[in-house]
């Protein structure tokens, strides 16, 4: 764990928002804590955070309008989501809107833990041994989560990059859906399949300027990153 790491955490639950503020600080993090929307976007504009904890349901600004507004500011901080809601087209939504990931309430503190430190070993210089990735026409850095065609470049989320990386490194096989979820996920139950198909529509909406290359679906298989001659 990194002691240096600021949190952003919007949680409109008093007494939710201090136990996770509290054990987020027994751990070493810098944590701010608002309790509405608007709060926590003028936190974000006025400060430098590594992550983003928000609650979905929010008053003056729900979290998926917070975390809207925080992805035109910054494409690459990791948003964490909180939420009670539990239907899949609600966590889809949150995805649509620039999440990494999604806690259901009620959860544990040691699941919040592990969750957030997969993405901050990603984003706070731990030494690792990623290359620049050649994916047809573009130039994919999964280090600074760049995807660069030409003198175009794209800033992805940490998960379009994780599931970007998985497809670009089984590339000469059919990956099954499986192996991306459990990869990137940790899981492959019902609810992040239909979380991932939302990245791979992302992700060959990102590499439609080559024509050569496409991201071919195995019906009830898998998928592939494939380069057409």
């Amino acid at each position: 764990m990194m002691s240096d790491c600021k949190i952003l955490l919007v949680e409109d639950d008093p007494s939710l928002g201090f136990v996770i503020k509290d054990n987020l600080s027994l751990k070493g993090y810098d944590v701010t804590l608002c309790a509405d929307g608007e709060a926590g976007e003028q936190a974000f504009e006025n400060g430098q955070f590594h992550l983003c904890i928000l609650d979905v349901m929010l008053p003056k600004k729900d979290g998926f309008a917070l975390a809207e507004s925080i992805r035109k500011k910054n494409q690459q901080i990791p948003i964490l989501f909180l939420t009670a809601k539990s239907l899949t087209e609600d966590k889809l939504v949150g995805f649509k809107t620039g999440a990494d990931d999604y806690i259901t309430k009620p959860f544990s503190l040691d699941e919040l833990f592990c969750r957030m430190e997969v993405f901050l070993r990603r984003t706070n210089g731990i030494p690792t041994d990623e290359k620049l990735y050649r994916v047809g026409a573009y130039e994919f850095n999964p280090v600074t989560l760049t995807l660069r065609y030409g003198t175009q470049e794209r800033t992805l989320t940490q998960k379009e990059a994780d599931v970007l990386k998985v497809l670009y490194r089984n590339r000469d096989r059919v990956l099954k859906r499986e192996e991306i979820l459990t990869q990137v996920w940790g899981n492959d139950d019902y609810f992040m399949g239909r979380s991932m198909d939302v990245f791979i529509s992302k992700l060959r909406k990102y590499l439609k300027e080559d024509p050569t290359l496409q991201i071919v679906n195995y019906h009830g298989v898998g998928f592939r990153l494939e380069v057409r001659a």
